[in-house]
């Protein structure tokens, strides 16, 4: 066992609870948008295992709770979608609570089943299956006119408080996933976003800054109290928002971010991007098991050297308070325990920790800080695991052993470390305010670790260890995650999202896109992300994670719109545009969300996705600087990877820094 630092145990005793899918369907949709969603949850039905649990509620101007039974007969109960319930009303309507049992002493109080309670709303699959699907089947857009002008009035926030209060009242303290589906902003009762008249726009970044946003604060008050209710009981909330204008994730974000559920942004239900990308929720590992855990708890140990600082991903904390807990909070930090209520393959959260001294005594050189992270959590089995991971580094002195810790930094890690903090800080503080953090942290690390004469800016070395770091920092700082510039409040909310759960591949993707180069001068290969990499005689593929772009370069455009590709002396031509295509649908099959796919060329309204990630190293400004090498302008004001390591070099090496 020694050479394993992961070990992971089947906890055998106690009770194995179901799984546990919650639909809240938005029926203020288009026909064919309804219809195709429609199609997805009775597609998703077929892949439940058949002791998995299923509700359904829908909403529209009213809500409906529907029972779900044997008979073939719909009831449904009804909600006003303008007031708000607690959690106790919410019970007592739907008649969830009944009478406490009498205990008899000979008799212990047993763990009890809830069929007369949870089976009218909460069924197994396999006794309500084709109930289900014909009530999936006969759904109908929400029949309350809507005048010109006009917004359906969607009542998203009373439809989710319904949602968790159900579940409440049903599985407390158990695994379970509420799935909400919206087509547009909530325009009435509580958690509205915006009113119903269109001519009055929902809130812009613009707004916000100005004070303007005055649905969002009382909000985004409510879905953090639903979030919080749904988190403390363990069950994680997703949101599949499909509409062309925004839906109110900025608002909603918390549901997700605190429970662990997903977020997945479109343009409609109708879309292979919803459609495949809900699929994948239910794809299953070599065992026939979800890749997905509920209800799990973290649990973090150290030695007396250590103090965990805080945690940032998709968590909410314990209040676990102890001697491994620093007073300096870093992200969700003063506990060394936090819930998880919904776990996937990549779930990844950033762990933060501080080097103490003991009375000042000098940490014993030689010796090793360990750490230990205990997970216990619900598998889609519905075995409850414990999963123990336990890792001890080497002590190196700061003064003495720099060079130690010089070959043992992790500059990828480090820096969707550093990332990460940004984006936390962002979500509360100014975005110049953010940067300036950056930049200074940047700035003292290059002092640490740099090699350089004082005030000699070209005498400034960073070893292989470091090499990478600045440009890291540099793509992040122009990165969607920092600059809201030409993003909605909603997408903003979407890219931290993601950002703040993916693994580290993922992560550095989402820093610094990778940009792959197809010519007839040898076999695909990677290339800078830099203007001087869009030639003309060149295919580029990028992945932003977000998404996949195809560029075709200017001579291989004009070949391909003069059919080059059909004709037979030409095939290599053909095989050539082929080649970044197989490769984009490898990467589009295998990645959850599902990125969007774009394929433009030379001079192409799309081409400004590629044309926003590249390095600007040639602008209109250097564009006939004598040596330049060939490439694309780009028409930008923002500086270039150059300008900011000059910078950078200059203001490392200053005494005044």
């Amino acid at each position: 066992m020694p050479q394993f630092s992961t070990v992971e145990y089947v906890i055998q005793r106690g009770a194995q609870s179901p799984l546990i899918f919650l639909y809240v369907v938005d029926t203020c949709l288009e026909e064919d948008d309804l219809q195709a969603l429609k199609e997805s949850l009775q597609m998703s039905l077929s892949l439940l295992p058949p002791d998995a649990m299923v509700g359904l509620i829908t909403f529209g101007r009213m809500v409906q709770v529907h029972e779900l039974s044997c008979e073939g007969i719909s009831k449904s109960y009804v909600f006003r979608g303008t007031k708000d319930l607690t959690a106790k009303q919410i019970q007592d309507m739907l008649g969830l609570t009944k009478p406490a049992m009498p205990v008899h002493p000979a008799h212990p109080a047993q763990p009890q089943e809830h069929p007369s309670i949870s089976s009218r709303f909460l069924q197994p699959i396999h006794k309500i299956d084709m109930n289900l699907t014909d009530l999936l089947g006969e759904l109908q857009r929400d029949p309350w006119p809507v005048p010109q002008g006009k917004r359906p009035l969607r009542s998203t926030g009373v439809a989710l408080s319904i949602a968790v209060g159900l579940l409440e009242g049903t599985f407390p303290n158990t695994g379970a996933r509420i799935m909400l589906f919206v087509g547009g902003p909530p325009t009435q009762g509580p958690g509205m976003v915006v009113g119903d008249e269109l001519k009055v726009p929902i809130r812009s970044w613009h707004d916000i800054e100005k004070d303007n946003a005055r649905f969002m604060k009382k909000a985004t008050k409510h879905y953090e109290m639903l979030a919080n209710r749904a988190a403390a009981n363990g069950h994680c909330v997703d949101i599949y928002a499909c509409a062309l204008d925004q839906t109110g994730l900025l608002e909603m974000k918390c549901c997700t971010n605190l429970t662990g559920g997903h977020m997945v942004m479109g343009d409609s239900f109708n879309t292979s991007l919803f459609k495949q990308t809900f699929q994948r929720i239910f794809s299953k590992d070599f065992n026939g098991n979800f890749r997905m855990a509920f209800g799990a708890t973290l649990e973090v140990k150290t030695s007396r050297e250590l103090k965990v600082a805080g945690a940032i991903g998709p968590c909410v904390s314990l209040n676990v308070k102890g001697p491994c807990v620093s007073e300096n909070e870093l992200g969700v930090g003063g506990t060394s325990q936090w819930k998880i209520c919904g776990l996937d393959p990549t779930s990844t959260l950033g762990i933060y920790f501080e080097v103490v001294n003991q009375h000042n005594a000098p940490i014993p050189q030689g010796g090793r800080g360990a750490i230990q992270f205990v997970t216990h959590y619900q598998h889609s089995s519905t075995q409850r695991r414990i999963r123990a991971t336990t890792i001890a580094r080497n002590w190196a002195d700061a003064q003495s052993q720099l060079k130690h810790i010089e070959a043992a930094f992790d500059q990828e890690a480090a820096a969707v470390l550093m990332a990460r903090l940004g984006v936390f800080r962002a979500e509360s503080e100014e975005g110049p305010d953010v940067l300036r953090w950056l930049d200074r942290q940047l700035i003292r690390l290059c002092q640490k670790f740099g090699q350089y004469t004082k005030e000699d800016p070209s005498s400034f070395r960073l070893s292989d260890s470091f090499s990478l770091y600045p440009q890291f920092m540099f793509h992040l700082r122009r990165s969607p995650f920092l600059q809201v510039f030409n993003n909605s409040p909603d997408e903003s909310s979407y890219y931290r999202h993601h950002f703040a759960r993916q693994d580290l591949t993922q992560s550095l993707i989402m820093i610094q896109p990778i940009l792959y180069s197809y010519s007839f001068h040898g076999p695909p290969e990677p290339v800078l992300l830099d203007s001087s990499s869009i030639l003309a005689d060149r295919i580029l593929l990028m992945d932003t994670f977000f998404q996949i772009v195809i560029y075709l370069g200017e001579t291989i455009a004009q070949w391909q719109k003069a059919g080059y590709q059909d004709m037979p002396e030409y095939e290599n031509f053909k095989h050539l545009l082929q080649a970044p295509l197989d490769d984009a649908q490898e990467i589009l099959h295998a990645r959850f969300p599902m990125p969007r796919y774009v394929s433009t060329e030379h001079g192409g309204s799309q081409a400004r996705f590629l044309l926003s990630k590249v390095n600007p190293s040639q602008t209109h400004n250097n564009l006939y600087a004598w040596g330049q090498e060939t490439g694309a302008p780009i028409l930008t004001d923002d500086v270039s990877l150059q300008v900011f390591m000059d910078h950078l070099k200059k203001l490392a090496v200053s005494s005044a820094c």
